[in-house]
């Protein structure tokens, strides 16, 4: 297995960057189910306009979580870049029998978010100084953490089919599992995990770019119903950074892998579920 990814600082402190970076790119590994192996340091550095150390500290950090994945980095290869950037390329390994993919989700599963949704709001906040200190912590305390324990436990329940929530926010990365497995997702907005201060800062227009862009890319395939408070809206296309595991359960092991869950204090409420495909891709109810 092998993945790579790298971006600009998304938060102020190098060391709690670096480690978010490693962790992003480590999700990919873990959406499929994967361990991590070996890890390879990409960095873009604006050398002679930006002290030495903070690249000392965005190293460290990616290198500690790295260590906590179980993996070891390797190498790396480094530019001179007008705009500071880091990234990891990793190396995973997985028994070919317990590859979990996107696009085998079955009418009647229960799907599970392992992760609060909301960094690319509580980011864009921090940005403008509008973040509260608990939000901003909680914020990068979750980028920062490794979905390993849920790759874990979605391969021990087998299930049917995972995503990481990145990019594309939480309906892109649902409506691609949708059309890769042929049916209708349908989510409850109202049971989604949400950071703190999210919602209030979605209010006060704290919204990225992004999810302009993930919102055009969906719509047409789906139907928000009135139901659906309309303040949750923004998170439903809220572009994640190192976001959780979008994880496709059978019905009857559901309850099983929800406690599951629970005991290990990661979000355990079902958020939504898998239907026979309908007129769209994704249904979103309150």
């Amino acid at each position: 297995m092998q993945t790579v990814d790298f971006f600009p600082p998304i938060v102020d402190d190098p060391y709690a960057f670096g480690q978010i970076a490693a962790a992003n790119a480590l999700s990919d590994i873990y959406a499929m189910g994967g361990k991590p192996l070996t890890a390879l340091n990409i960095v873009g550095f604006p050398l002679g306009t930006m002290p030495i150390e903070i690249l000392t500290e965005i190293l460290r950090g990616g290198n500690d979580k790295i260590e906590e994945a179980g993996a070891v980095v390797v190498g790396g290869h480094s530019i001179k870049d007008k705009e500071l950037k880091f990234g990891v390329a990793v190396t995973g390994m997985i028994e070919t029998d317990k590859v979990v993919t996107n696009d085998k989700a079955k009418a009647g599963d229960v799907l599970f978010l392992t992760k609060p949704l909301g960094t690319g709001i509580i980011t864009t906040g921090i940005k403008r100084e509008k973040t509260s200190v608990q939000a901003a912590e909680a914020a990068i305390r979750s980028m920062a953490s490794l979905n390993a324990t849920a790759a874990e436990l979605m391969v021990r329940f087998g299930a049917h089919a995972a995503t990481d929530i990145t990019g594309f926010g939480l309906l892109g990365h649902a409506y691609e599992m949708a059309v890769a497995s042929g049916v209708t997702i349908r989510i409850a907005a109202g049971a989604l995990p949400l950071l703190p201060q999210a919602v209030e800062l979605a209010a006060e227009g704290m919204i990225p770019g992004g999810a302009q862009d993930n919102r055009e890319y969906v719509q047409p395939h789906v139907r928000i119903e009135g139901s659906v408070d309309k303040k949750l809206e923004p998170l439903l296309f809220d572009p994640q950074t190192s976001g959780g595991l979008l994880i496709a359960i059978a019905s009857e092991r559901a309850a099983e892998f929800e406690k599951a869950l629970m005991a290990l204090e990661l979000p355990s409420k079902p958020v939504g579920w898998v239907e026979v495909l309908s007129d769209v891709s994704i249904v979103v109810t309150g």
